[in-house]
Parts: C-alpha cells; structure tokens; sequence
C-alpha cells in the first residue's frame, strides 16, 4: 500500500463526509446525485474544485471502508482504527440518516462552500441544525474522548457522566472507585496550540483543585493523543482577559396572551 499522506487537506470536512457516504451508501449514493459510477462522481467532485484528483476522493473512500465491512470492500484495513474519530463524529452528527437524507446533506455542504447550485435537496430542520455543530473542533474533540477516555490512566475502568448541558464549567464527570474527576475538554488541530478558560471553567478549576482535569484533544486533524492536565490553574499560567459580550437582539410580546 502507498504511504498516503492523510494530515488535514484543504477540504478536510466535505471530502470526509463523501468518503463516509461513499463506504456506507455505495452506489445509493451517488444515485443520489445522477451518476450510475463512482468514477463519474469523482470526477463531479474535481469539476467542482472539491478535490484536485480522482485519487484524492477514491482515497477517502478507501479510508472509510475499513468501518463498513459489508460494502465488500476491505479499504485500509491496515491502518485499523487509526481514524476511526472522524466516523464517529460523523455517526453523532447524522449515523440515522439513509442514503437520501445523508446526501442532502452532502449537498448542502456543496451548495453552501463550494457554490454548487446544480443540486436539489429537501432537507429536515433538525438536520440543519446538526450540520452547523460539523466543523465546531470542541464537539469533535467532545465525542473523542467520550469514545476513548478509558484509554487515559487516571480515567480507566471509570463511569463517564454527561455534564455539558448544564454549563457548570466541566464537560464530564468521571468517578473511578471513590474518585470523581471533573474533565473539562479542549480540541487542539495540531501537535501543539493554546486554549482558553471561560470564567465559569476557572473558577470551577480553583474550587476542585486536583480534581478538576483539563483533557487535551492534540492533533486531531490526523491521530488524536491525549493530554490532561490536572489542577490546571496551579500547573499552568492564565492571562485574564475581558471579552466584550456581542450585542444580540431579543424580541418581546407586546401584549398579553389570555
């Protein structure tokens, strides 16, 4: 097998929701866009400036393959579950969607970035709304860990519980025996990069001292590694900064109902 360099390209997100959609769907999925081959659609991707080569979106195909063994295809089955994050980021977003309702959104992706009007689409509201979390890197880095936190020592063997919804300063609670951790999570593209603390984060951080962990997502435009950093405040330096709230519009009845 060729050494394919798969570091983040210029079009990361569209062509792995294509090679997604090509290893699961198959040919019901570019039915969905009128080709009868997949070659056709390739070459509709690179008339569109999607990919520079055919290669370059068969190779995302070949990527995926590997998760959907019943396309009859093995893919890179060498490199195991080495990218297996951005299918379950893509499974979070749209996993119960069929071949139509996935190339809708595919589709609007296209339309949206690329300029693409030759496309019909007729698409659920929900749907669009999880299309706008697709290149968010926290929800990313967010389904990483929840996939993967066992693999961190302090973590392993321990009961993983949701706190995002609450917006109390942490993503998750994990209690290992008579241990509980809270891990806040932050999604870093490359090998190395800086995050920020909202207010609510780093006076959480000061409450629970050791016990409040920052976990860190690095490199995640290619292998994913873990990093956490306990008691962050003590072993990390923070630079305050006031950010200016934007000034957002609401819109209030002018009379009563009843």
């Amino acid at each position: 097998m060729k050494n394919i360099n798969l570091n983040k390209h210029q079009n990361y997100e569209i062509l792995n929701l294509i090679g997604y959609g090509l290893s699961k769907f198959n040919d019901k999925f570019i039915k969905e866009f009128g080709f009868t081959t997949k070659t056709a659609f390739y070459e509709y991707c690179v008339k569109n400036n999607i990919a520079q080569t055919i290669g370059t979106v068969k190779n995302r195909m070949d990527l995926f393959d590997h998760f959907f063994p019943d396309n009859g295809r093995k893919g890179w089955w060498q490199k195991g579950d080495t990218y297996i994050h951005r299918k379950f980021l893509i499974d979070n977003l749209f996993g119960n969607e069929d071949a139509k309702g996935y190339a809708n959104i595919v589709k609007l992706y296209m339309k949206e970035n690329f300029g693409v009007e030759d496309i019909l689409m007729n698409m659920k509201p929900i749907v669009k709304s999880r299309f706008k979390k697709l290149q968010e890197t926290g929800l990313e880095a967010e389904i990483y860990f929840m996939n993967n936190f066992n693999q961190i020592d302090k973590f392993n063997s321990g009961i993983l519980e949701d706190a995002r919804l609450f917006g109390d300063g942490y993503d998750f609670q994990i209690t290992v025996n008579d241990s509980m951790y809270l891990s806040e999570i932050k999604g870093i593209r490359e090998k190395k990069g800086k995050f920020r603390l909202t207010e609510n984060e780093y006076n959480k951080a000061l409450e629970y001292k050791d016990d409040y962990v920052v976990t860190l997502i690095l490199n995640m435009n290619d292998m994913p590694t873990f990093l956490t950093i306990e008691n962050p405040i003590k072993n990390l330096k923070f630079e305050e900064k006031i950010i200016t709230s934007r000034i957002s519009k609401e819109y209030h009845l002018v009379e009563e109902i009843c």
